[in-house]
């Protein structure tokens, strides 16, 4: 498959700390590959890369060849990538389906004028807005609470939420991070079906972020890990299971040859 997204050279500090350092991705159209690896590797900063929150200190990010570094993350969302996050960060206070609507801002063409007045494109995209949230959340089975706050939600219902509004904004690509945080083993196994099921479903290209090893293993066809910022390893998740770099880097001792 073609090539999606490619990071070249890819180096952030943080003051005297390298965070990242000499990373390369490539991920092709309709992959899902996994970033693993120790509390404080990095993984999290690199997608604070891809998706603008940082600007890289050296290097290069494309999206079919557009480079990225240097976009506002929501020229990054309107180039059809979207995240979720470890820590869950909905709009706690608005309803479930404003927390859906407000996704669709990127896409919008009216003018503020015909936002003040409600007049113009502003009612018809509106209307067309509503619906298109309305039916995320009947795919996700949150429709019935629609008018509910999201802060009054159960944690994985929040969860689903979350994925739901990043999947409003029309992504080709979907990051996410440590979904299966906080779930038990029969969620998690849920999860794994999820996942595999948007990923058809939406015709998305997908890098996860996840310590859980039954779904890492179980859902990527490609693992890559980090440790201290440098790519530790890479490969199919059956030769990585084995790499002695990798069990040294989990365990904290030399795995004997």
């Amino acid at each position: 498959m073609p090539l999606l997204l490619t990071a070249s050279n890819l180096r952030h500090n943080f003051g005297g700390l390298r965070a990242i350092d000499d990373f390369q991705l490539d991920l092709r159209e309709g992959e899902l590959m996994g970033l693993i690896g120790p509390n404080g590797a990095g993984k999290t900063t690199v997608f604070n890369l891809i998706t603008g929150v940082y600007r890289a200190s050296e290097g290069s990010i494309r999206l079919r060849g557009q480079e990225l570094v240097g976009r506002t993350p929501h020229e990054i969302t309107a180039l059809r990538i979207a995240r979720t996050f470890q820590n869950i960060r909905l709009f706690r206070e608005l309803s479930v389906l404003d927390n859906v609507r407000i996704a669709h801002f990127s896409q919008t063409s009216y003018s503020p004028l015909e936002a003040l007045l409600h007049i113009g494109r502003f009612r018809r995209e509106e209307e067309r807005i509503i619906e298109h949230s309305r039916d995320l959340l009947a795919i996700f089975k949150l429709e019935h609470l629609a008018g509910e706050r999201a802060s009054s939600l159960p944690y994985g219902y929040q969860r689903r939420l979350e994925i739901a509004r990043a999947l409003a904004t029309g992504p080709e690509l979907l990051l996410l991070d440590e979904p299966a945080a906080g779930m038990n083993p029969a969620e998690i196994d849920q999860l794994m079906e999820f996942i595999l099921w948007i990923r058809r479903e939406f015709k998305l290209t997908i890098l996860l972020i996840e310590h859980q090893m039954k779904l890492v293993m179980g859902i990527c066809e490609r693992i890559k890990v980090l440790d201290f910022g440098r790519t530790l390893a890479e490969g199919r998740p059956e030769a990585v299971r084995i790499d002695p770099a990798v069990l040294e880097a989990y365990l904290g001792e030399k795995v004997p040859a």
